[in-house]
């Protein structure tokens, strides 16, 4: 019986000449792989409606064999033009597809991880990308994760705490309003780059651009 879902795209690669593999973000599933046989073709249903970044509603049949499952039927619900246009919005929300992908298993439901990334991404819609976006994902996500980063055990002062505790609660719109000073940007850029080199054991790939 096929399932149902709704995701966010995060990769497309082709398979075939015919066909594609297209990884997603779901709340119901976590990631999940799937295969559009035949979306390459001209006549396809599909044409059209899987790029990255794309949100859908979707259904799916499972395989036995892997973890690569049947894409039935897709209908697109957003696009989001505008990020095409912008190579610091597609940098930010490519890294935090590495960060959510070297932090979490395939098919590992986390309601929590699907709506920060999905809140982003239509922040950033009509929003530039800055630094305190790349920390204020990285908090989120890492409180998701039960990897809460313990403030009180490390030589931080009070203004660069409050600024984590800001980062971790405030919504993106509130984020991008706060105005730290310096020296409080770089000991939590710092901070959490130590942090998660030593809990993922490498930082994703990207972070270093978004923080110039």
């Amino acid at each position: 019986m096929d399932e149902k879902a709704n995701g966010i795209i995060l990769r497309v690669r082709p398979l075939t000449d015919s066909s594609l593999i297209i990884h997603w973000l779901t709340q119901e599933h976590g990631r999940l792989g799937t295969v559009a046989k035949g979306a390459r073709r001209p006549k396809s249903a599909m044409r059209g409606k899987l790029d990255l970044l794309f949100e859908a509603d979707f259904s799916f049949s499972r395989s036995r064999q892997s973890d690569l499952h049947t894409l039935r039927e897709v209908q697109p619900l957003a696009n989001h033009p505008k990020l095409r246009l912008d190579i610091k919005r597609l940098q930010l929300l490519a890294y935090a597809t590495r960060l959510i992908e070297r932090a979490t298993e395939p098919e590992n439901a986390l309601p929590g991880i699907h709506a920060i990334f999905k809140t982003l991404l239509n922040h950033l819609e009509n929003n530039p990308a800055r630094p305190a976006l790349t920390y204020a994902l990285e908090i989120k996500t890492l409180n998701e994760l039960g990897l809460t980063p313990p403030l009180d055990n490390h030589n931080l002062d009070k203004g660069t705490c409050l600024l984590m505790e800001q980062l971790a609660v405030l919504n993106w719109d509130a984020i991008i309003t706060l105005a730290p000073t310096r020296a409080q940007a770089t000991s939590v850029g710092r901070f959490l780059g130590n942090f998660i080199q030593h809990h993922l054991e490498f930082i994703p790939k990207g972070r270093d651009q978004l923080l110039v």
